[in-house]
């Protein structure tokens, strides 16, 4: 088994410090095998902001795969917005926009869908595509394939689809093809899990997906802050949503949800599911 902690949307600039520690701690107490950050390090990816984020990150346990949100691109410095649209993340964060982790058990590899063209959506390309057979090409059936982006491939039809990763149906076929399991990601600031059968009708293909809401900011749009630790085995992914106690001031265990897989299809495991509220 594998142990994933997904972090996003920490939003340095804009974060409620008193939630800092607890989480580090908390983080380093699961001993994750990867610790994911699925985009939205900084608010207005100031300098500052980043040196923040980066100072924390640095607290972490690794490997860690990160990759860069819609806020990690300047909005108000046009220039730079479109010049130079990733040249801070990639000083102070990692240089590496398709970054990936393969062990034994799993693959996880980070894809990139900020772009300067747009204010929050997302998008990926035919060359990130090409880039995900080839890193996924040759994997043993053992190994449970994983995507990370900061924009959602998948989420319920009460939301707007504009929210979507744009070029999705593509990459969703690609997915199908190389067998990927699990796609991490984040950017509205809510938490869910669940299957894409029913947005997408891939014969015999369903991926997980699993969407982590903010961890450390005050953009909480509704919900307490939150992140999820994701526990793989090879037919079986368990997520844990932690959320945090303003009164116990820490992050508790508020929801566990398993999931099964039949062949190239995940769903949802209903039996032994509970929940708590804080």
């Amino acid at each position: 088994m594998r142990t994933i902690v997904h972090l996003s949307d920490l939003h340095f600039g804009r974060v409620d410090a008193a939630l800092l520690e607890p989480l580090r701690a908390l983080v380093h107490s699961i001993a994750p095998d990867v610790v994911v950050v699925s985009g939205d390090l900084t608010q207005r990816a100031k300098s500052d902001q980043f040196e923040q984020a980066r100072a924390w990150l640095d607290s972490l346990p690794g490997p860690q795969i990160i990759v860069p949100g819609n806020h990690d691109i300047s909005l108000y410095n046009v220039a730079r917005r479109f010049l130079q649209p990733l040249a801070r993340y990639r000083r102070y964060i990692t240089d590496d926009l398709d970054p990936v982790f393969v062990d034994a058990e799993i693959a996880v590899l980070g894809v990139n869908t900020a772009r300067s063209l747009t204010f929050k959506d997302g998008r990926v390309n035919k060359e990130q595509v090409a880039t995900i057979r080839a890193r996924m090409a040759g994997l043993g059936p053992q190994v449970t394939r994983i995507i990370v982006t900061h924009h959602p491939f998948d989420l319920p039809d009460t939301n707007d689809e504009d929210d979507l990763v744009e070029r999705a149906p593509m990459a969703m076929q690609a997915f199908a093809d190389c067998g990927i399991d699990l796609l991490l990601s984040g950017h509205m600031h809510t938490s869910r899990a669940g299957s894409t059968a029913a947005r997408y009708r891939i014969d015999e293909y369903a991926a997980l997906v699993v969407q982590a809401g903010t961890a450390t900011s005050t953009r909480g749009r509704g919900e307490v802050n939150s992140f999820n630790v994701v526990r793989v085995e090879p037919d079986r992914i368990e997520v844990d949503r932690y959320g945090w106690d303003a009164v116990g001031q820490q992050f508790s265990l508020m929801k566990t949800e398993p999931f099964l897989r039949s062949g190239n299809v995940w769903a949802a495991h209903t039996e032994g599911l509970f929940a708590t509220g804080l």
